[in-house]
């Protein structure tokens, strides 16, 4: 998928592009940065990019914070960024994935502070109900390891398919054991899965990716994921190392602010919950 990436701030200076993108140190955990320069943070364009918006154009300037945002629509590049020192910190994943991430790819990214919550969902164009698919029906699942697996789960938890007692967030179509439905899957880019409504029965979709489709999860969705003890949410992270730079200390504080709060609410109306 090709990365398209947009500055929403509205002039980007050359100079203070270079002191904002210093890299890292060369040592494996140093995480040296110029913290004279502006917070560049990725992100993804919904919710994510949306809430670091409200807090550039409502909370920043007060808080002394030259925050800027730059959108990535892939979940690779804003972690990659983040190592090697393009951006100072970004906003778009959760745990298991970061997790699965650093292990697979060597990098050494950290969570800073938790968010929000996006409820992954099932949706059809259709059927209305998760029981009316039909014997044999093609479900689209996110193709990287941990959307899969938490996408099956879902599918698990109703009653769907079961899966292996403790695959947890390694789980995939060969850990199930029963497929009542005779269910088959297609593993597509977790941002393709949307698109891909129209050609199969049914597709768990990520919660940013539902809302920038146009979908309402909390309205849409036929199956919704439980926010209760979820380990999804969604945080700020920075290379490890530059937890204590000041403008990511003042980001997470802004971040988890009532003001945000209540941002997250009335914009999302449930279809992405605060974690905080």
């Amino acid at each position: 998928m090709r990365n398209t990436a947009k500055l929403t701030t509205a002039v980007l200076a050359a100079g203070a592009f270079t002191l904002g993108l210093s890299a890292c140190g060369s040592g494996k955990d140093s995480g040296s940065t110029d913290i004279s320069g502006p917070l560049i943070v990725a992100a993804s364009p919904t919710p994510h990019a949306e809430i670091l918006n409200f807090v550039s154009k409502n909370l920043a300037k007060k808080a002394g914070l030259d925050l800027q945002v730059k959108e990535f629509t892939d979940y690779i590049t804003p972690n990659t960024a983040t190592e090697d020192g393009s951006v100072g910190a970004n906003y778009f994943q959760n745990q298991p994935y970061l997790d699965d991430f650093n292990k697979k790819r060597g990098t050494h990214i950290v969570p800073v502070v938790t968010v929000h919550l996006e409820p992954l969902g099932l949706y059809s164009h259709k059927v209305k109900k998760a029981d009316d698919l039909k014997s044999g029906a093609t479900v689209a699942v996110p193709n990287d390891a941990v959307n899969e697996a938490r996408a099956l789960k879902l599918l698990a938890a109703n009653k769907l398919i079961t899966l292996k007692d403790g695959v947890g967030s390694e789980a995939t179509p060969a850990d199930i054991t029963k497929n009542p439905k005779n269910l088959k899957f297609k593993e597509v880019e977790a941002a393709q899965t949307p698109r891909s409504l129209d050609d199969v029965d049914a597709a768990v979709v990520n919660g940013n990716y539902a809302i920038s489709s146009g979908l309402k999860p909390a309205k849409d969705a036929i199956v919704l994921e439980s926010a209760k003890n979820s380990p999804y949410g969604n945080f700020l992270a920075v290379k490890k190392g530059n937890e204590n730079d000041p403008r990511v200390k003042k980001l997470a504080k802004l971040l988890t602010s009532p003001e945000v709060k209540k941002f997250i609410q009335d914009k999302y109306q449930g279809s992405v919950i605060p974690s905080f």
